[in-house]
């Protein structure tokens, strides 16, 4: 039988149940890293481009458990990062179950949303945000490694996984069903890999080389030892090996309905692993065997859990865990040649006939041959498996270094326009700069203009007032040139009229005096406007 010891792959994620969730992300670095890198790259041109500020109302968990896909996409488009990671912890917390049964009801709560919804179709999940997809997976799933920072799975997987087409197992990630398995545990149980998952509970560890799980021999699916002993899977047996038709200790697979015998199996895993245990491992391992033969009828198998507990003790007491590697070692060596040592005498201790001896010892070399071929079928598959893993492997980088060629023209287009737009806005603020100089210089000139305009009104309010002094002047000297006429000749007719000579004088020295009056105005006035003219 084939042990988890032979396989490289281990199963390092969390499980998705309550009792045993585990928050770890999966030891997968290399694949991880790149990964990482490969979303780092696709982010450096949009960290460029300014975030506009979330103002709408906050997205909760229950939020995005109940409304409709687009529209929380929509909405988680503006978010700043700082609320993602708010959301991823908040789940980690509901996940993690520290809170009591309030968190545990809150996260059944959440996780019955997710299920029920009959909108979540792989065509709807294509237009979700990334972290949105990755809340629902962790939702559904129970699993919070699909929200730790160094885990980044493509949109596509998420999306295989959330409608259980692939494995959730991070450190798997098979197709489902593996192989186009037929059987009716892959057929009936949604989401259930039989490389990594147990036929009863369908959960995932990270345990490997170890007789915690038992695999079928002939369908190679795998089950907790635990599960297989609570729901009766090992128990005596008629071995189906040729010749023997001994009752031994069997498993027998869920998936299949076949039989394995496990001693041989037991050995296996103890001759490649127990050197590198710890004294701890060891004890547990020895426990398990234990546990697994307390049952048994055969000689064989009582031996087995007799030892199994004899060592036990004697480590408790302080034996060291080397030798009692070395002696449960010796004791599947001694248990091996047994059948070769006995293969003579019969029942009774009676020496048998050369041709019954040679017949036993002919089914035990043949149950030898029977055991190398099927471990040389089974490392042939392993080994067309692997071959396929490869090529999977090969085609995903071969898109992933599609995809990033295209990015890449994408970012390189995305500059270019980036340089045109700033060549255009550089084009227009020469062309404003421009203008606010013209403007500039016709702001000047028109308050050149201006001064000139007013300079010449007042010169020609000036020359106006001119020109009207000198009448006024003309007007008086012509008043004073017609007084003077009319005083000689009353002055000639004064001799006639003696008595109104009084008034006359009178009246002329009045009219003489406006003239005077007139002419001094305006020569005041002319002076006031040369002296003004002088100041200004």
């Amino acid at each position: 039988m084939d042990s988890r010891l032979v396989q490289n792959q281990a199963r390092e994620s969390p499980t998705e149940s309550a009792s045993s969730r585990d928050t770890s992300p999966t030891a997968d670095g290399i694949v991880t890293k790149k990964r990482d890198n490969e979303r780092n790259d696709n982010d450096c041109f949009e960290q460029s481009v300014v975030r506009r500020i979330f103002t709408g109302d906050k997205i909760t968990l229950r939020t995005i458990a109940e409304e409709r896909i687009d529209v929380i996409s929509e909405k988680m488009q503006i978010l700043p990062d700082e609320h993602f990671e708010e959301l991823k912890n908040g789940l980690r917390v509901v996940l993690e179950g520290n809170g009591g049964s309030q968190q545990r009801e809150e996260f059944l709560g959440l996780q019955k949303l997710v299920q029920s919804r009959s909108d979540l179709t792989p065509k709807t999940l294509l237009r979700a945000h990334r972290v949105q997809l990755e809340v629902l997976v962790a939702m559904k799933m129970g699993i919070q490694a699909f929200l730790h920072p160094n885990v980044c799975l493509s949109q596509t997987s998420l999306i295989e996984i959330f409608a259980y087409k692939r494995c959730r197992n991070i450190a798997c990630q098979n197709q489902l069903p593996v192989d186009d398995c037929t059987c009716d545990v892959c057929t009936n149980k949604s989401g259930f890999c039989n490389v990594c998952m147990c036929v009863i509970c369908t959960k995932f560890d990270f345990e490997v080389n170890t007789c915690r799980w038992i695999g079928c021999d002939l369908c190679s699916h795998w089950t907790h030892t635990d599960c297989a002993i609570r729901d009766g899977l090992i128990c005596m047996g008629t071995s189906a090996r040729v010749g023997t038709g001994q009752a031994e200790m069997l498993f027998r697979c869920r998936a299949c309905n076949r039989t394995s015998e496990l001693l041989g199996w037991v050995k296996d895993v103890f001759q490649h692993c127990a050197p590198t245990w710890s004294r701890t491992a060891l004890m547990t391992e020895l426990d398990i065997v234990g546990r697994i033969f307390r049952g048994s009828e055969d000689v064989k198998g009582r031996k087995l859990f007799w030892k199994c507990e004899e060592l036990i003790e004697k480590m408790k007491g302080g034996l060291a865990e080397g030798t009692a590697s070395r002696a449960i070692l010796m004791f599947f060596q001694e248990l091996e040649t047994d059948p070769l040592r006995n293969a003579g005498i019969g029942e009774g201790g009676r020496l048998l006939a050369p041709q019954e001896a040679c017949k036993q010892i002919a089914e035990v070399v043949q149950e030898a041959i029977r055991k190398m071929e099927m471990v040389a079928d089974e490392k042939l598959r392993m080994l067309k498996k692997a071959r396929l893993g490869l090529e999977t492997c090969d085609r995903e980088l071969e898109d992933k270094a599609r995809e990033a060629s295209e990015l890449k023209l994408e970012r390189q287009r995305r500059k270019q326009q980036i340089d045109e737009l700033e060549s255009i806005v550089k084009l227009k603020q020469a062309e404003a700069d421009m203008f606010q100089l013209k403007a500039d210089e016709t702001r000047r000139e028109a308050e050149m203009l201006q001064k000139i305009a007013l300079a010449k009104s007042e010169k020609s309010e000036e020359d106006y007032r001119t020109r009207y002094l000198k009448l006024k002047l003309s007007e008086a000297e012509a008043e004073k040139k017609h007084l003077f006429q009319k005083m000689k000749a009353q002055e000639t007719s004064r001799s006639l009229h003696g008595n109104d000579t009084n008034d006359s004088s009178q009246m002329f020295a009045n009219a003489l005096k406006n003239v005077y009056n007139v002419s001094s105005s305006a020569d005041c006035q002319t002076n006031e406007r040369n002296s003004g003219r002088k100041n200004s």
